[in-house]
Formats: structure tokens, C-alpha cells, sequence
């Protein structure tokens, strides 16, 4: 087995627009290093560090491969193992070849959300491919998408050659958790992927879990990106953790939408509203986790009358936004979340607000049969 460089070397790193050096190797991270100075919550960090979407693509003529890895998960004291790390997975020629378990590394130990941690240092580990196709094939590696991942090798029994130029249109989406998609069940089941491997288009997911907050530094990274494509969906963020009213609402998103149209002002945007969620459909956030395991929302309807906002405020405010803005952006489109994952769906929510892993994946077919038809937005 050869070892092949991951920096400087014949392997691209799709899917990651910044990559830390730390003691153990390289850390994909999905926006740029200058976004850093730009927030002090650790959780912005922490989402931007999992990699969804992320992936290692080469070609090679190898029959088997090593990748060794350190990844970082959490354990609350009163969980007796660490959270799951999730999946690694391989295409080779576009074609599901093999998923791994990633192996467990640092575990990060708190008594409760928010709470002190404690760095439980781990070892490095090794996930191996065997019994792959003979001859010169593409391979790519996708990382777990929940899972912070330190990669430190790539070893090979044969050559390693760059990837050929991806030719497919690169559609870049920016959400919430439910377009990370932590709870789907590997790395190529997420919506984002799903859909774009049914669209025949290139995704970059910049989607921030419990993080989608309008952001202008996330504004900017899209703006300066290569994008053919472009997608946000926004506002189950900003109700459950009560981020606007709506007097600020409608100017944020407005500004979000100019500063990415400084950069692409042609350029295909789907702006989408957020899918079902029962608890904050008509009553605003905050929220909290009740002791049946589902989110509950703790803010008072009769304030929606004021300016508090509810999903169904956002969703008539980003209609109204966009409706008045294709007057002079005709390439500005609209879709309502529920249309993704609709209200006689909530069985489908395990917590009330996050989706199975079946319904990313019916969520990632019905974008693409909207979003990819004849007559859709990225036709």
C-alpha cells in the first residue's frame, strides 16, 4: 500500500471551502477561515466543522483503499456510549460501492446542552475498501455528514490520478439542520445529495444545524462562490430561537438576497420556506424539548399580532418578498417547504421538528422533481 498526499496532491476535496491544519492532519470545514472573526457562538464552529456534503474525489486503478481518520463526537454523562459517528461512504463510477462505520476518536463529554465539556482525547482510525472494480476508475469518499473529521491518510495498492474536471452545473444550498441533515442515515442520504444526484448537478451544502440565522458573512461567502445554482431555505432557525420580529425580518432577508445577487445577479435562486413543523406553525419560539421528546414552542400566539413570528408569518412574508422582487429579478422563485415535507406528515418527525432518514430521502426526490422538472426554477 502506497500513501498518497491529501493536500498538494492528487485528491480534490469537494464540498469544503476551508481546511484547518491540526495535529493530526487536515479538518474539512464548509466556510471560508475568514468567516471566523465574524461570530463568537461555538456552535457555528462546531456545524461548520461537519461535513455534509464533503467528499474526497480521485481516480485510481487501486483494488483497495485505506482512509485513517480522528473523528470528534459528543457523550452526555448520562448516555452510557458516545453519540453514533455515522457512515463513510464510496461511489466508484457514480455507483454505491461500500459504507463503513467511521471509527470512534475524541469524544467531547458534557453534563447537558450547553454545559462545560471535557476533551476525552481518542486514536486515530483506519476504514478499508476492499474488492474494488480492476481497472481506472472515479472514486469519491463521502464524509459523515454529523461528525467532525480529522483526515490524516489515503493509502492505495495502485495508482492515485487527479479527478477529471466535474462538468455537472454546482448548486450551492444554504440551511438549517433540516438540510444538514444530521439524522439521515449517511452521508449520500441527505436531501441536498439525493436531489442533486437525481438533478445531474454538483452540491455544495452550506447548511448550518440550529445556525441559519441570515447571516452576512454566509451572504458573502455565497456571493463570491462559482454557483450555477442557488438555494436557501430559511426561517425555522430564526422562529425557534426567536432571532427576528418581523419589522427586521423582511429587511434581513431583502439584504441577504442583494448581497448574493452583488455576485450572481442571473443566476437561478429558489428561495424556500421551511417544511412542516406542528409545533411552531402558528405559535412563535422559543423553543424547547418536551418530556415526550418533541419540541414544543414556549411563545405566546397573541404576540404574533405585534411582531413575533410564527411559519406561517415566514412563509407569507418570504412569498410576498419574492412576488415583489420578480419584478425585476425574474430569476428569484419561490417554494413552500410543505411542499418538501408536508403537515399530514408529521409522523415522519421523530422530535417534532427533525426528519426520519426516509423522509430526507423522499424530500430530496420531490426538490428535484420540482426544482429539476421541464419547467422548474433550475431547469
Amino acid at each position: 500500500m502506497r500513501e498518497f498526499p491529501l493536500v498538494g496532491g492528487p485528491v480534490e476535496l469537494r464540498g469544503a471551502l476551508d481546511l484547518e491544519r491540526t495535529p493530526a492532519g487536515v479538518m474539512p470545514r464548509r466556510l471560508p477561515a475568514w468567516t471566523k472573526e465574524q461570530y463568537q457562538d461555538p456552535s457555528v464552529y462546531g456545524v461548520t466543522v461537519m461535513p455534509s456534503g464533503v467528499r474526497l474525489v480521485f481516480r485510481t486503478d487501486a483494488r483497495e483503499l485505506e482512509f485513517e481518520v480522528l473523528t470528534s463526537t459528543g457523550q452526555l454523562d448520562t448516555d452510557p456510549e458516545p453519540r453514533p459517528t455515522g457512515m463513510l461512504e464510496l461511489l466508484v463510477n457514480g455507483v454505491h460501492a461500500g459504507r463503513r462505520q467511521a471509527p470512534i476518536g475524541n469524544v467531547v463529554r458534557m453534563a447537558g446542552p450547553g454545559a462545560a465539556q471535557q476533551l476525552v482525547p481518542g486514536e486515530p482510525g483506519t476504514v478499508r475498501f476492499t474488492g474494488l472494480p480492476a481497472g481506472m476508475k472515479n472514486v469519491e469518499l463521502w464524509l459523515p455528514q454529523q461528525t467532525p473529521t480529522e483526515l490524516m491518510a489515503l493509502r492505495a495498492d495502485g495508482e492515485v490520478l487527479a479527478p477529471l474536471p466535474d462538468g455537472r452545473r454546482r448548486w450551492v444550498h444554504h440551511g438549517s439542520s433540516i438540510s444538514h441533515c444530521l439524522e439521515a442515515n449517511g452521508p449520500t442520504g441527505t436531501w441536498p445529495v439525493v436531489a442533486a444526484s437525481l438533478g445531474g448537478v454538483e452540491a455544495i451544502n452550506l447548511s448550518q444545524a440550529g445556525n441559519a440565522m441570515l447571516d452576512p458573512y454566509v451572504a458573502r461567502t455565497i456571493r463570491d462562490m462559482p454557483a450555477d445554482l442557488i438555494s436557501l431555505k430559511v426561517g425555522i432557525n430564526i422562529v425557534g430561537l426567536t432571532t427576528f420580529r418581523l419589522r427586521t425580518f423582511g429587511p434581513a432577508v431583502h439584504g441577504f438576497l442583494d448581497t448574493i445577487r452583488d455576485g450572481h445577479p442571473d443566476t437561478p435562486l429558489l428561495l424556500m420556506s421551511p417544511v412542516s413543523c406542528p409545533a411552531l406553525e402558528a405559535t412563535p419560539g422559543p423553543t424547547a424539548m418536551g418530556p415526550d421528546g418533541k419540541i414544543k414552542a414556549l411563545g405566546d400566539p397573541a404576540e404574533v399580532a405585534s411582531g413575533a413570528l410564527s411559519l406561517k408569518v415566514v412563509r407569507d412574508e418570504l412569498a410576498r418578498i419574492v412576488a415583489a422582487r420578480r419584478a425585476h429579478d425574474p430569476h428569484l422563485h419561490y417554494l413552500d417547504g410543505r411542499e418538501l415535507l408536508g403537515p399530514d406528515e408529521a409522523d415522519d418527525l421523530a422530535d417534532g421538528l427533525h426528519p426520519t432518514a426516509a423522509a430526507y430521502r423522499r424530500m430530496g426526490k420531490r426538490f428535484a422533481a420540482h426544482a429539476f422538472a421541464e419547467d422548474g426554477p433550475f431547469r
